[in-house]
């Protein structure tokens, strides 16, 4: 993964997320999930282009069931804005970059 992403567990959620200045993508994944794959090139380059913007951090759904279900995540890839802590939106499925892009927009600093 980039480093630029960050990687969340159930202990290290809360405190990612609602600690953060500014944005937070969470990409709720897991390691069998296909699109997750094809979206994860997409997630690393955008962490490079947007670092100090917007957060990026994932969450694998199967090693942490209890956020995911938290949040309602019922397929994925799930990719949750969450702006001062709170989910602002809420994308489903995979997308091309330039979708994310614009789909983020509003809350690039």
């Amino acid at each position: 993964m980039a480093e630029g992403i960050t990687t969340l567990t159930t202990e290290t959620f809360d405190e990612e997320v609602g600690a953060a200045d500014g944005a937070v993508l969470v990409d709720f994944w897991a390691e069998w999930c296909g699109p997750c794959k094809a979206i994860a090139p997409v997630l690393e380059e955008l962490a490079g282009e947007l670092d100090g913007q917007v957060k990026i951090a994932k969450l694998n759904v199967d090693d942490a069931p209890d956020v995911a279900r938290r949040f309602e995540v019922m397929s994925i890839p799930t990719l949750i804005i969450f702006k001062d802590g709170a989910p602002a939106k809420r994308l489903v499925g995979a997308k091309p970059k330039a979708a994310l892009l614009a789909d983020l927009d509003e809350f690039i600093s």
